[in-house]
């Protein structure tokens, strides 16, 4: 693998990630939390580590490959972005409402109701695309879409709980974490 292609992965994981880091400053205590999504959690790192299984380093990296690697990471970064812009003090990594916890359904919100899932959807097919066999990729890609429906589903039921039917409405219109979907 070209010398390149490591910096274009760096780069694109750092900037996906600092405004997460940056967001996570202003994020005030959770007086709700389920703990049970940090069972999605593990399977979304699992799923990330799979993908740096194979001998990466030794293989090619046709031109096609780094075009659709650095589009994916650039729609990953727009998302992360105005997604942690969009929920501010609310992003946390647990399953978890704060006391002055509103319903986001502005920004990426009114495309799908989990943008931040869907960036990293987005990061680890940039990764899949630069470093992973197939084979990998498809292993890694199920062990994340269950992980992230383990979260989504914990997530939910806490908004669920807290605003109800506005919660059910937004629900059925707008995609978890596949725009149209």
């Amino acid at each position: 693998m070209p010398v390149y292609a490591y910096g274009i992965l760096i780069a694109g994981i750092t900037a996906w990630f600092t405004p997460f880091v940056l967001a996570h400053r202003k994020v005030t205590s959770a007086s709700t939390v389920d703990k049970r999504s940090r069972w999605g959690v593990l399977l979304q790192f699992a799923a990330f580590t799979l993908l740096w299984q194979g001998h990466f380093w030794m293989r090619q990296l046709p031109s096609w490959r780094v075009v659709v690697c650095v589009v994916l990471f650039g729609l990953a970064i727009l998302l992360s972005w105005t997604s942690s812009s969009a929920l501010g003090r609310h992003l946390r990594v647990d399953a978890a409402l704060g006391a002055e916890h509103h319903l986001i359904r502005s920004g990426p919100y009114g495309v799908v109701r989990n943008p931040i899932y869907t960036s990293m959807l987005l990061v680890l097919c940039a990764t899949a695309v630069a470093v992973t066999p197939w084979p990998l990729f498809a292993a890694s890609l199920v062990l994340f879409v269950i992980g992230t429906e383990i979260r989504v589903r914990t997530e939910e039921r806490l908004l669920a709980a807290r605003f109800g039917e506005e919660f059910q409405s937004y629900k059925q219109r707008v995609s978890a974490y596949i725009p149209f979907l």
